[in-house]
């Protein structure tokens, strides 16, 4: 199967002349050899724009190409105009299947015998079509015979195989990669290809995407940021997914964004809290936010608000990547180079072995150009390729957990770019960064922990005068020989964080006067115990 697929992808490329966007003087001998081996294989649309060409191929190709294109397609600052335009019509505008077998899905799936059982309209013209699914307007009458506008996600039919293919192809590539490559150990293709593949299967579950477009929902209700639109989960399978139906302007329509005067500076000044929001307040970030997925609303365009689809593909992140990365974009912010290099160092990002004075300094190198510069004088294409290039210096390893993370990074990098070009990110993200790491180590951040552990210590507060008693024997079954001041500090101790916790309930319960008595108390049995060891 893989071999048969890497012959359809090879033919497919070569038949659209996709060969010929490589310069010449850019084509490796041995890639030249093989293109003489295939010579049947010819460019059949030699009268079409090399845009339209490659949009085309990737369509052709399916769901794991597009989604390839779909990220091109923000670059606009690292692709030519015409094929940057192009391949933004793989967002939303991928060739439909037919809607006729749409609705049969649906019936199939929702287990009715006609479509008007549940929704009194139907369109049968899809209203967009992306790689994975496409979208069809509908009226759903609920139990209450309550008439709600909707649109009904239905996967694409016979699209698990074509991926499950592409995805084999890539796991052996990258087996070989990992095999021949001298860099295999810091690029790590086998591990990202796995953590590829799990995001792509997961995409293809809509009952998946409804749970995290109800969690995203929740992370931001009441925001004048962000919102997410309800999703009916009665009515969804995990090959069909109801929700209800937004009537924004999509992100890439700016001469309408602009036409009903909208805040741009504004509008992309929150694109960048909403996604550092989501990563370190919420840890669940929407990870596939090409600007097909991506509207904003008509309502207060002085006050305007996103609103985000297609919640398939999400990212977390574990408490030590997320104050690793919060401390690295900090310093950076600060242009404390040497902090960032030791924090890579610590993370395990890079050798224990690399001298700190020479990665600090091929980042300064690479970095201290861009300050002070907003998004339209920078390029990132140059910038990405100096990281790189560091990256490889400093055997700097592929964190795989971090590639949606940054992924998503570039898609609101580049969305920033369109919107208001002008924009200072690293000005906009800075005091949101600062903000949050001072909440994970003060006193609110212990409070809440504390918070969090109450149903735990509330089961192991009973048994603690027994806890105390068995330490207290302890040394004499074993026949050790133990000072009396030892068991003094082990009972002081035991006492202050007793205390302690019921300092914290105290508070909870909003019983000041005693949350300050018990922390009293709590920090004499401490001081007590310390002066007894």
């Amino acid at each position: 199967m893989s071999s048969s697929r890497l012959y359809y992808i090879t033919k497919t490329l070569l038949s659209y002349g996709l060969d010929e966007l490589v310069p010449k003087n850019k084509t490796p001998w041995f890639a030249k050899i093989a293109r003489g081996c295939l010579f049947w294989l010819r460019n059949q649309h030699k009268e079409k724009p090399s845009g339209l060409r490659l949009r085309l191929a990737l369509q052709e190709l399916g769901p794991v190409w597009i989604k390839f294109g779909q990220m091109l397609s923000t670059r606009r600052d690292l692709l030519p105009h015409d094929i940057a335009q192009e391949l933004a019509f793989l967002q939303d505008q991928v060739q439909p299947f037919e809607g006729e077998l749409a609705q049969q899905i649906i019936e199939n799936a929702l287990e009715i015998n006609d479509i008007s059982e549940l929704f009194s309209e139907f369109s049968q013209t899809p209203l967009a079509s992306a790689s994975i699914a496409q979208v069809h307007t509908a009226t759903l009458v609920d139990n209450d015979n309550i008439e709600q506008d909707v649109v009904i996600k239905v996967i694409r039919p016979n699209i698990h195989e074509q991926i499950n293919a592409d995805l084999a192809l890539m796991e052996k590539l990258a087996q070989v990669l990992a095999n021949v490559h001298n860099e295999s150990k810091r690029l790590r293709p086998v591990e990202v290809v796995k953590e590829y593949k799990k995001t792509l299967l997961d995409e293809l579950d809509l009952m998946r995407e409804g749970a995290n477009g109800i969690q995203l929902k929740r992370n931001f209700d009441d925001s004048d940021a962000l919102y997410i639109p309800t999703v009916y989960s009665d009515y969804s399978r995990s090959n069909v997914l109801v929700m209800e139906r937004i009537y924004g302007i999509p992100v890439s329509d700016t001469e309408s964004l602009i036409a009903q005067n909208t805040n741009m500076e504004l509008l992309a000044e929150r694109g960048v809290e909403v996604f550092f929001t989501q990563v370190f307040r919420d840890s669940f970030f929407h990870a596939d936010m090409h600007p097909g997925n991506i509207f904003v609303s008509r309502e207060h365009p002085e006050n305007p608000k996103y609103i985000g689809i297609d919640c398939g593909i999400v990212g977390t992140l574990s408490k030590e990547d997320k104050r690793y990365l919060a401390e690295n974009f900090i310093a950076f912010f600060n242009r404390d180079y040497r902090q960032v290099a030791q924090l890579h160092v610590d993370s395990g990002w890079v050798p224990e072995d690399t001298s700190i004075e020479e990665f600090e300094f091929a980042i300064r190198t690479v970095c201290e150009p861009i300050f002070n510069k907003p998004l339209a004088e920078i390029s990132f294409g140059h910038v990405l390729v100096n990281l790189f290039n560091t990256a490889r210096r400093f055997n700097m390893q592929v964190q795989p957990q971090l590639v949606l993370l940054q992924k998503t990074l570039l898609y609101v990098e580049g969305l920033g770019r369109q919107l208001y070009p002008q924009l200072d990110l690293w000005k906009t993200a800075k005091p949101f960064l600062e903000q949050w790491v001072k909440e994970q180590v003060g006193p609110l951040s212990v409070l809440k922990q504390m918070y969090a552990n109450l149903p735990f210590w509330a089961e192991k507060m009973p048994e603690l005068p027994d806890l105390i008693y068995q330490n207290l024997k302890r040394p004499v079954r074993t026949h050790a020989v133990v000072k009396p001041a030892s068991h003094k500090a082990l009972v002081l101790s035991l006492l202050g964080s007793a205390t302690l916790v019921v300092s914290a309930l105290c508070y909870l319960q909003h019983d000041l006067i005693a949350a300050g008595v018990t922390a009293t108390c709590s920090a004499a049995c401490f001081i007590a115990a310390w002066r007894h060891t």
